[in-house]
């Protein structure tokens, strides 16, 4: 008999910089693809292009991911940023998405993150949430994020 389940995984590397580079914090989290990401994901192998990812935003909540999540559960207003390669990048079973969230952009105390195929709504690929990182003004987060297909 065979028994053959893909099993979707993700982390996410993020670095806050002060206004000189200097490294302020830097951590590794997990994520949730979320159910409307796996949707996505489904529907791209149909050559579906409607939905590539092409933003991440970042959010206040603290409340943990569930695979019903479509969007983050407090998003900050403005703080969505295009990937910098839109539909990320694949390496053999890894696909990475990065952005990069400038000053006064996401600015606050930031505590969820998420991958989405539209600059103001669209569908959510996944969704993390982590211990408070404090932006600044004048700081600039970097989130690398890897989705493994396994």
């Amino acid at each position: 008999m065979i028994n053959e389940q893909i099993k979707l995984t993700g982390e996410l590397q993020i670095v806050l910089r002060d206004s000189n580079g200097n490294i302020k914090e830097q951590k590794t989290v997990p994520n949730l693809v979320v159910t409307t990401g796996k949707v996505v994901i489904a529907s791209r192998l149909t050559g579906n292009t409607t939905g590539v990812m092409t933003h991440m935003a970042l959010g206040t909540s603290t409340i943990s991911p569930v695979a019903a999540d479509t969007t983050l559960g407090t998003e900050i207003v403005n703080s969505r940023v295009a990937l910098t390669v839109p539909g990320g990048g694949a390496t053999a079973n890894v696909v990475t998405f990065s952005s990069i969230f400038g000053p006064g952009v996401g600015t606050g105390a930031l505590t969820e993150a998420g991958i989405f195929n539209d600059s103001l709504a669209g569908s959510m690929l996944c969704r993390t949430v982590f211990s408070v990182v404090n932006k600044d003004v004048g700081d600039t987060l970097t989130i690398n994020w890897a989705v493994t297909i396994s």
